[in-house]
Order: structure tokens, then C-alpha cells, then sequence
């Protein structure tokens, strides 16, 4: 082999391109551990001997690329073997051997993928230019790349560098008509929002990409499932009512393992340990997260904690808050559903209902009101938390899925008659639609009339 180099480097230079060319199919017809040997001499010698030339340089490793992109070397690990090689005596000299460069990164990186070597595709990728060099990538070919990168990201739950991949992409997603890309755009979306605790946000996306018929129905299901993992993990108040609503209502629903914690959330009914850990176990890594109590929620939660506990009254808890994103979940939506139940609650009454200290408990309901996501006042000098009945956001949950207008109720000055009426204003709308579906469906008059 050094013989035929040595002979073809003394060429004249329109020849020397065919005759290292020649010698490519040759080398590939030799066994395994030849072909990668003669293979790194060949590449060696057209790049970096200075009698050889650039041009010709470019034809040999570009006729090499066109050959390992056909698959001539069958044996995934000594193709992955030679492209490595050749890009490691290439990278010194990058800038003359950009477009070459480039093109066997997409194989490394379709290589690396098949092994599930996330991590090392995406830094394959993340190595090519994209904004300069021979080959100019069009901003549909830039967006399919951070795309992937993004993708490949996510599975490694390196969600921090997946964040400023999917920022680059965001840029470029007008400049494509590609559905597939767009969907690919719209999931990395999804999994962002989910990796960055924005569950609210999540959820609303993944519902809906669920209906999206250009993706298999095994995925949409899956899609659909992260859904509600999602609202259950979201903030507790009206923004996360609607989307419940909308998912409680999805007929699809009713056949997701948690559908149960779906709809006892939807109810208002408050969550016990049992139903949480159920729960617990369909979650990811990050969506078990541990969330750091400041110093501020600590002092807080301890300012009230003092004073002991009458006979009839729960002992107090030692915990000073969520250590979970699901524990601050679940919590509150506990609050939230107290509010629904008691008219008021004593710091302590609703710390032994959260598993939390009396103080932990009344900041949490705290920063649940100066948020709005609980319609109340707090008493410090009686140590209690007074709830006020929302009707507006009642009649709004109760419409939501398109159940109607509900009629203006009497105002008879009477809370728990309010309330009541409340709740058979829903449940009549609730009624109503099941008519209606019936009737749509034709099933009326099926059924047997009674005296």
C-alpha cells in the first residue's frame, strides 16, 4: 500500500484524484482489520501530504463518504470505526474539508443513534457548522438539526442544554411547511415545558398533539397519558380547572391508568396517601423532583407553630413543607378542595390535613391567595383561614366541555344554600349533556318506558 501511495503521490495532478480513487474499492475487498488499516493510511496521505493537493484531497474524501453513505461496509462497527479515523486526521485541517466533514457527522451520529448513545449523537451534531462554511444548510435543514439535537437532549434528560437548542430552533420553525418537522418542534416543545416544570403549559400541548392523526395511535396515546400526569402535577387553582375539565371530558381518558386521580382532582374530593402512591410510581425522574424550602417559607412557616394543642385538636406535624413537585402538587389541591368543603379552617386544623406545621400551612394558603389561586382571607389573630365561594369560576368549570349556560341563581344571603343550589345547577347540566349524547346517538328511544 505505502508503494502504490508513494507511485500515485508522484503523479501528475489531473491524475492523481482516479488513481487514489482506484485504489478505494480495492482496499474495501481486503478483510476487516486491513480495511480500516489501509483505509487511515489513504485518508493520511491525501490530506495531509503537501504533494497531494487540496483538490485531489477533496475528490478522494469525497468519494469515500459516497461509499461508506451507501453502506459498502456492512459491519455497523467498523464503519463506525473508519468514519471516527478519518474525522480525527481531518479536524486539524476542518476548514478546507468542511462539506466532508459534515456529511460523515450525520453518519457518526445515525450510527451512535442505533447504539442509543444519545449523548454522543447530540455532540456530533452540536459539532457541525451550520451558519458558515462550503455547504449552505437551508433554515429547513437548521431547524430539522436542533430539532434532533433537542430530541437527543431530552433523552438524557439534559434538559438545561436541550433548553438552548430548542430556543434556536424556535427561531427558525416559520421558515418550514414540513409536518413532520413541525410536529417534531411542537413534542420538543412539550417535553421542554414538562422538563421545566411549566406542567400547566405541558399538559395543553401534549393534549393537544393527542389528536394530531398523523401520529401513530400507540403515541397519541402516550402523549395523552403525560397529559394528565402533567395537569395533575400543575398548579392547583382555575388555570389547571380548565384543563382538567377538558381532559376529565376526553372520552379517551376513562381508559389511562390515571384516570382515577384524573377525575377525583376534577371532583374537587381530597387525594389520600394510598391514591398518591399509586400515582408516584407512573412518574419520571424529573417529575419527582425535590423542590429546597427557602429561608423566608422556613421562617414563616415556624411563626405560627407555637401554642400547644387543645385535646380535641389533631397533633401538629414537624414538616415545613412540600418535599416533592407531586407533594406540592397534591397539597395544594388538598387546600384547594378544603376551600370547597369548610367555610373557614384553623392553621392547625389544615396543617394535620396537609401533613404540614400550622405555619408551613397557612403560607402555603398565603401565597395561594396573593396568587389568586384561592379565593380567601386569613385571620392571624384567630389563627384562621376563611374561604370565599367563587360562583363565577363554579358556573365556568361547570360549562366547560360545552355544557351550556346554567341559570342566574336567587340570592337567598344563605352560604350553604348557595352552595347547594351550586351544586344542583351542576349536576342538572351534567344530566342534560348525557341527554343529549343519547338523543345524538339515537339511544332515547331504546329506552324502556316506566310507569
Amino acid at each position: 500500500m505505502d508503494a502504490k501511495l508513494a507511485e500515485f503521490s508522484a503523479l501528475n495532478q489531473k491524475d492523481k484524484g482516479p488513481a487514489f480513487i482506484s485504489l478505494i474499492p480495492q482496499i474495501l475487498s481486503q478483510p476487516d482489520d486491513a480495511v480500516a488499516r489501509d483505509l487511515h493510511t489513504l485518508v493520511d496521505t491525501v490530506v495531509n501530504q503537501e504533494s497531494v493537493g487540496l483538490v485531489v484531497g477533496r475528490q478522494v474524501l469525497s468519494e469515500l463518504v459516497r461509499v461508506l453513505s451507501e453502506g459498502t461496509i456492512k459491519d455497523s462497527d467498523l464503519r463506525k470505526r473508519v468514519v471516527e479515523e478519518t474525522l480525527a486526521i481531518v479536524q486539524p485541517r476542518i476548514v478546507s474539508y468542511e462539506e466532508q466533514v459534515n456529511s460523515l457527522r450525520f453518519q457518526l451520529a445515525d450510527l451512535l443513534e442505533e447504539e442509543e448513545d444519545w449523548s454522543g449523537t447530540a455532540r456530533v451534531l452540536m459539532g457541525i457548522s451550520l451558519d458558515s462554511g462550503q455547504r449552505s444548510f437551508s433554515d429547513t435543514d437548521k431547524l430539522k438539526i436542533n430539532v434532533r439535537i433537542v430530541r437527543l437532549l431530552l433523552e438524557e434528560e439534559d434538559s438545561v442544554q436541550a433548553d438552548t437548542y430548542y430556543k434556536r430552533a424556535a427561531l427558525l420553525v416559520h421558515s418550514t411547511q414540513d409536518k413532520e418537522t413541525i410536529l417534531a418542534f411542537k413534542l420538543c416543545q412539550a417535553r421542554i415545558s414538562d422538563y421545566s416544570r411549566k406542567f400547566l403549559e405541558a399538559a395543553s400541548r401534549y393534549h393537544e398533539l393527542s389528536y394530531v392523526g398523523e401520529i401513530d395511535e400507540e403515541e397519541r396515546r402516550q402523549m395523552l397519558l403525560v397529559a394528565v400526569t402533567c395537569a395533575v402535577l400543575a398548579p392547583a387553582g382555575p388555570n389547571r380547572s380548565r384543563v382538567l375539565a377538558s381532559l376529565f371530558r376526553d372520552e379517551r381518558t376513562a381508559e389511562l391508568p390515571t384516570y382515577n386521580i384524573l377525575s377525583k382532582m376534577f371532583l374537587d374530593h381530597i387525594l389520600r396517601p394510598a391514591e398518591i402512591k399509586e400515582f408516584e410510581r407512573t412518574l419520571k425522574p424529573h417529575q419527582l423532583a425535590k423542590i429546597a424550602i427557602s429561608s423566608n417559607d422556613r421562617l414563616a412557616s415556624a411563626s405560627h407553630d407555637d401554642g400547644p394543642s387543645s385535646s380535641n385538636e389533631p397533633a401538629a406535624s414537624t414538616r415545613t413543607g412540600p418535599a416533592t413537585v407531586l407533594d406540592r402538587a397534591v397539597m395544594e389541591h388538598n387546600l384547594l378542595a378544603s376551600s370547597k368543603i369548610y367555610n373557614n379552617i384553623s392553621f392547625r386544623g389544615l396543617g394535620a390535613l396537609l401533613d404540614l406545621t400550622p405555619g408551613a400551612a397557612e403560607t402555603m394558603a398565603r401565597k395561594m391567595i396573593e396568587q389568586g389561586r384561592l379565593k380567601g382571607h386569613i385571620d392571624q389573630v384567630e389563627k384562621l383561614i376563611w374561604f370565599e365561594v367563587n360562583k363565577d369560576e363554579d358556573d365556568a368549570q361547570g360549562k366547560a366541555g360545552g355544557l351550556g349556560d346554567v341559570e342566574e341563581a336567587e340570592d337567598t344571603g344563605s352560604p350553604f344554600t348557595k352552595r347547594w343550589d351550586a351544586q344542583i345547577r351542576q349536576t342538572a347540566a351534567h344530566v342534560e349533556s348525557i341527554a343529549q349524547q343519547l338523543t345524538q346517538k339515537g339511544l332515547i328511544s331504546l329506552i324502556p318506558a316506566t310507569a
